[in-house]
């Protein structure tokens, strides 16, 4: 048995992890082994949300999109479903169902309902605002398709403020199942967000659970200034944090909340995260059990007020 405490997501009967598992490295920097082993190793320590979409990871060579669902797919069919687990996807990138139109994203969801081999799809999320398809017409898709049982709740990814609060001026207005979550670019040293959609998302009810929670990996403490290579497709990113002058600070900051944790910097940076006003669950991926092992603490691990306020400081 574990005791992670679980949050309810926004106005939703979905209940999660303080981890979320990313789901970008499955089918591409960890291959179908790996992927089952990570997966194992979460749900054993009482993770209950996966995030994926459909393009990834088209990004990669001789990959077509749809690798990470398909993954995902073989597992649950391996292992069988863990009670309570949480399946998000999100529509809009893959290479053949591109934005937001009411019959792309109909066909979308029932292409990631075949790779995961569900019934129903427990959030799915717009994943990039379409500038090109009226907000109605994507609002009324996603409400048809919670209707219609393809998916159980929507949520917004990488939409800006005055496009939600649109979003969902237009579900009060039709009578539309309106979004319960965003998905926003949020970590210690990224923290526009608190200035405008942090206030928004607690006005109206909607759940965050911030991507890139360890700043590319930067927040794992792996890099230093005048520090080794690293080994990852993020590392130029990450890299480019040693540049902004609150870098140095936020590393000292973690470096010293986890000594009196006995934990790594990863698991202090997520679990500051995911402490946030508005946060339920920050989603953090590994690409292996030995990464996953330095990020799962953050379910159980509560800072001090003053340990929060010292990264709060260091990173402002």
């Amino acid at each position: 048995m574990n005791d992670t405490r679980l949050r309810r997501l926004g106005r939703s009967d979905l209940y999660v992890s303080p981890l979320c598992l990313g789901g970008n490295v499955f089918g591409w920097t960890a291959d179908e082994a790996d992927s089952f082993r990570i997966l194992d190793a979460y749900t054993a320590a009482g993770g209950t949300v996966v995030d994926t979409a459909d393009s990834y990871s088209a990004w990669a060579e001789g990959h077509r999109g749809g690798e990470s669902e398909t993954v995902i797919g073989a597992w649950l069919a391996a292992r069988g479903r863990p009670d309570g687990l949480v399946i998000a996807t999100k529509v809009s990138q893959h290479p053949e169902f591109r934005g937001l139109s009411r019959d792309n994203v109909r066909a979308a969801a029932h292409a990631s309902l075949k790779r995961l081999g569900v019934a129903t799809i427990d959030l799915y999320y717009a994943h990039f605002d379409d500038p090109d398809t009226p907000l109605a017409e994507s609002a009324e898709v996603f409400s048809s398709l919670v209707d219609e049982g393809v998916i159980r709740y929507i949520g917004l990814s990488n939409h800006s403020p005055d496009r939600i609060r649109e979003w969902l001026d237009i579900c009060a207005d039709r009578g539309l199942h309106a979004p319960v979550c965003v998905q926003p670019h949020y970590n210690l040293m990224e923290r526009d967000i608190e200035t405008d959609l942090v206030p928004l998302a607690r006005e109206r009810g909607l759940a965050l659970l911030p991507y890139f929670g360890l700043a590319r990996g930067f927040l794992t403490g792996k890099y230093r200034p005048g520090g080794p290579d690293v080994d990852s497709p993020r590392a130029g990113s990450a890299r480019t944090y040693l540049d902004d002058p609150r870098g140095a600070r936020v590393l000292e900051a973690l470096d010293s909340v986890a000594a009196e944790h006995g934990v790594s910097p990863a698991a202090v940076a997520l679990a500051w995260l995911a402490g946030r006003p508005g946060v339920v669950s920050a989603i953090a991926s590994a690409r292996d059990t030995a990464q996953l092992a330095d990020l799962l603490p953050v379910h159980t691990l509560e800072l001090t007020e003053e340990q929060a306020a010292r990264l709060t400081r260091a990173s402002a």
